[in-house]
């Protein structure tokens, strides 16, 4: 569970990282993030013995994966809605 946690926090902090780049790239970093927590989980069910907690560390994989595409799409709508409110003020 330990190294869940760390994994975790881990995409956090590079989420948090990932506010300073620009344009799709923070959609990408957090995405990215994701995945490499998601992998690390993946790993960790191929390394149990247990199908329980396999079955359970792969439908965490699963979630971390899919709140990670969620960020992503929500940084990419922030995004694009900056960028039409930048338009229409310029205007």
């Amino acid at each position: 569970m330990k190294t869940v946690f760390k994994s975790i926090a881990l995409a956090g902090v590079v989420a948090l990282a990932a506010c300073t780049a620009g344009d799709d790239t923070k959609a990408d970093n957090v995405e990215a993030a994701a995945e490499n927590s998601a992998d690390q989980l993946e790993d960790m069910a191929d390394n149990t013995t247990n199908d329980v907690a396999e079955e359970n560390l792969e439908d965490q994989a699963d979630a971390v994966r899919e709140a990670g595409e969620d960020k992503a799409d929500a940084i990419d709508a922030a995004d694009g809605n900056m960028a039409a409110v930048n338009n229409t003020t310029a205007n």
